[in-house]
Parts: structure tokens; C-alpha cells; sequence
């Protein structure tokens, strides 16, 4: 009994949660933000150095938690589950930043009205996402539960219009376009964008496992 009151129990584990989405959510409206001022070079500068900063402290975070599973003894949800979590909405942060870095590499002059809605359904799935991680350490709570589940309803509805707009924007960019390399750029930043909002509904599908799992 006295040994097992010296053994590492749970951690900030959901606490550290928050931490990482609430930086999702900061690269997110920076990108958002370097989208609606890109004819604006500074700005766009800025607000791209904003995405790559809330970035890097999402990978801090990150590395903490994995730091922490070796370290607790007993986790208040599976240690899978949490490192699949932490490791999803790390890839959440990551496409954000590839996706402002591929606008910047390859050189895009102008962004479109289909760049403009998958970047708004992506900021919009990373908010939810932030709202569903804030509900994981209150399952306990039937009511609670509930909410995390319709959260994450609502994030594959979001990532649903996503594709659409997705297939849509690949169909116009090929049969209106004929400059080659804008079909490649505008090809590879529409994958990226439709790619952050397919990141949150695995980060949603996660949560759901936790919900049914603990709830």
C-alpha cells in the first residue's frame, strides 16, 4: 500500500491537452490571418512567423506528454490513447505549417475564393477541436460526455464540407487553368488544407473512442 502511494499518478495530462490545442487553434487563425492579408508581404511575413511559433510550442507540449507516459505510473485514460492523441493533433499543427510554408515556397501569387474556404472550415475544425479536448477530463459526467460527442459530430460534418469544397475546387482549377505549375501549386495547397480538416476528424474519432470507453 505504501509503495503505491509513491508511484506516479496521472500527471497534467488533460491539462497539457488544452495547452496543445489552444496552440492549435493559434496557428490556425494566423494562418487565417496570412491568407486574408496576403498581398500584404510584411504582414503575411508576420502572421507566418505566428504559425511557425504556435508550431513549435505545440511540439514542446507534445514532447512533454510523450515524456510524461514513461513517467506516470497510472494514467487517467489508456497510454495509447494518449499517445495517438497527442501524436493526431500534433499533425494537426504540422499541416498548418506546412500549408503557409507551401504557399511560401512555391511561390503563390494571390490566394483564391476556394483557398479562403478550406482555410476557413480548417480554422473552424481546430476550434472545435480545442472545445471536444476541453470536454476529456470531465467524461465522468453523462452530460459532458454528450457534448464531446456532438463536438465531434459536428468536426466530421466540417470535414465533410471540406471535401466538398475540395472536389469542387479540383474540378474548376483543371478545366479553367492553363498554366501547369499554378494547377500544381493550387493542387498541393488545397490537398494540405482539406488534409488539416481530415487530421481533426481522426483527432475527433479518437475522442469518441475515450467518450465510449469512459463515459
Amino acid at each position: 500500500m505504501f509503495f503505491g502511494k509513491l508511484l506516479p499518478r496521472e500527471g497534467n495530462f488533460f491539462e497539457l491537452f488544452n495547452q496543445h490545442a489552444e496552440r492549435i487553434v493559434e496557428a490556425a487563425r494566423a494562418f487565417s490571418q496570412l491568407v486574408a492579408n496576403y498581398s500584404d508581404p510584411h504582414v503575411r511575413e508576420q502572421y507566418n512567423r505566428d504559425v511557425d511559433n504556435a508550431e513549435r510550442a505545440a511540439d514542446r507540449v507534445t514532447h512533454e506528454i510523450n515524456r510524461l507516459i514513461h513517467r506516470t505510473f497510472i494514467t487517467p485514460i489508456d497510454r495509447d490513447q494518449i499517445h495517438q492523441l497527442i501524436n493526431t493533433m500534433d499533425d494537426v499543427a504540422d499541416l498548418i505549417q506546412d500549408s503557409a510554408e507551401t504557399m511560401a515556397l512555391y511561390d503563390l501569387r494571390a490566394v483564391n475564393e476556394e483557398i479562403n474556404r478550406l482555410t476557413d472550415l480548417a480554422v473552424k475544425c481546430c476550434e472545435r477541436v480545442k472545445d471536444a479536448v476541453a470536454l476529456i477530463g470531465r467524461l465522468a459526467d453523462p452530460a459532458t460526455a454528450e457534448a464531446a460527442l456532438k463536438t465531434c459530430e459536428e468536426i466530421d460534418r466540417l470535414e465533410s464540407d471540406a471535401d466538398r469544397v475540395m472536389r469542387s475546387a479540383m474540378s474548376r482549377l483543371f478545366r479553367e487553368e492553363p498554366d501547369v505549375r499554378e494547377v500544381l501549386k493550387l493542387k498541393a495547397i488545397y490537398e494540405l488544407l482539406e488534409t488539416v480538416t481530415d487530421k481533426c476528424e481522426d483527432v475527433a474519432n479518437l475522442i469518441e473512442g475515450i467518450v465510449l470507453e469512459h463515459s
